[in-house]
């Protein structure tokens, strides 16, 4: 494999889909990347253990219940040889509904991969300290 770029410095974003602003479509507009990773659909939330409900990924707890998830490792793997093409990326931001459980706490794990293979890492939380959201029902507006 050929050696990472160290004077590239990547930018990983995580962020919650049900913060962002919307278009005039009512479509959220995510942050602009040259990946974004919607991980909504990929990988369960797991909000839903409830000893991490109040905890949010930049804790070692709620970032070991997203590894072990499944899917999780292979999307990890995916996006960590994705960073490393040669013309790679300057910016990945990855997505879940709030942002305070499965996308800060897969970019955190993305972060810790990528400087182990010597790249350097910027890391932005857009969400994570936002109050954990709520939804009763997918056609309702989300509560907090």
């Amino acid at each position: 494999m050929p050696k990472p770029d160290t004077e590239h410095v990547l930018l990983l974003t995580s962020f919650g889909f049900l913060h962002l602003p919307k278009d005039a479509d009512g479509r959220p507009v995510p942050p602009q990347a040259d990946r974004i990773e919607d991980v909504r659909d990929r990988l369960r939330d797991p909000a839903a253990a409830r000893d991490i409900l109040d905890l949010d990924g930049l804790n070692p707890c709620v970032q070991d219940v997203v590894l072990n998830t499944p899917g999780a490792r292979g999307l990890l793997a995916n996006l960590a040889d994705y960073a490393d093409l040669p013309a790679g990326p300057r910016h990945i931001a990855i997505g879940c509904a709030g942002g305070r459980h499965r996308a800060s706490g897969l970019t955190e794990l993305l972060a810790r991969e990528l400087r182990s293979r010597g790249r350097q890492v910027d890391v932005e939380h857009l969400h994570v300290h936002l109050p954990r959201v709520l939804t009763t029902h997918p056609e309702q507006e989300p509560t907090r």
